[in-house]
């Protein structure tokens, strides 16, 4: 059996950089409020001209130059985005021409924040199955143009990005298991809930959550979900050398680890810096788990993260 192994990581943040100081400014908000229930402290704000399809280009391009691949050599692009450029076509399309590529299979996956989970376990049965060879898996979100900025409980914690891994069919352990799961009874908790209807925007555009509901969900569905995963495939806890978890909330990412009996230490942090990036955010933190020397060959990484739907999943793989 052919595994799906990452070959190199990219990501990408917009210029713009705004601290919590600097949102204060016209947020009733402040530095202590963010940090204390968050953990947050900086986000990155694309530009105006930005598009996702923009973040997602720059971070493939970083992910194929580690990976030593070139373009072409790509088999299938799954892009993971809950805002994508238009209504359609999909945004991995606009990535592929902007990659200077073409005919291969591009498309997008919805699963919000554990969108990028949901693309990896798909590209992982396209290399299984034999479908393709190399993929191109990209976390990618402009999430400032969903915020409504008078919302203090939801514009101070989210950020644009993109994250992007490059799997290649080996022989060597990759991914190791998989399990995603969906929800849809509990939607109210985390949504958007504007649709197209007669060429107007209908309802609201902008994020509505409720954060206490969002965040008890969150802990006891991820700690779940991440022990189903182990148990799946014969591990334990303390086989565990990396948990890279979606970049929500602290708290959030505290209580799931300290659930699961893993120390702190082992943990992927990236939140204070980005803020909740959606399906960028697990690989954002991957990538730079790695390029700050912490994430390893050979290691065993545990990834998990949940979004609106509600959607959530974990992938246990060798780095």
């Amino acid at each position: 059996m052919k595994y799906a192994k990452i070959l190199g990581t990219g990501s990408y943040l917009p210029e713009k950089r705004l601290s919590n100081n600097d949102l204060a400014e016209f947020v009733d908000t402040s530095d202590e409020w963010i940090s204390t229930r968050t953990g947050i402290k900086f986000r990155h704000i694309a530009a105006e001209h930005e598009k996702t399809s923009d973040l997602a280009a720059a971070a493939a391009r970083r992910a194929l130059a580690d990976a030593g691949v070139s373009a072409d050599e790509i088999g299938l692009i799954v892009v993971a985005t809950a805002t994508p450029d238009m209504q359609f076509p999909a945004t991995a399309t606009i990535v592929q021409h902007k990659l200077g590529m073409a005919g291969c299979p591009a498309f997008d996956v919805q699963a919000v924040c554990a969108g990028f989970m949901y693309a990896l376990a798909t590209a992982n049965a396209y290399i299984q199955s034999g479908m393709a060879e190399k993929v191109l898996v990209i976390g990618a979100e402009t999430f400032s143009r969903i915020l409504d900025w008078k919302d203090r409980t939801t514009c101070v914690l989210f950020g644009d990005g993109a994250g992007a891994v490059v799997l290649g069919a080996s022989d060597e352990p990759g991914i190791i298991r998989s399990r995603l799961q969906a929800d849809g009874a509990y939607l109210d908790l985390l949504k958007v809930p504007a649709q197209m209807a007669g060429g107007k925007i209908c309802g609201n555009p902008y994020i509505e959550m409720d954060g206490p509901g969002v965040f008890k969900f969150a802990v006891k569905m991820l700690a779940k979900v991440a022990e189903d995963v182990l148990a799946e495939a014969g591990y334990t806890a303390d086989q565990i050398d990396w948990i890279v978890p979606h970049q929500a909330n602290k708290r959030i990412i505290d209580s799931t680890a300290k659930h699961l009996g893993i120390a702190a230490e082992k943990v992927i942090f990236t939140v204070q810096d980005h803020g909740n990036t959606s399906a960028a955010s697990i690989p954002l933190a991957l990538d730079e788990g790695i390029r700050r020397g912490q994430i390893k060959r050979g290691q065993t990484l545990l990834l998990e993260g949940i979004g609106g739907g509600f959607a959530w999943g974990a992938v246990l793989l060798k780095y």
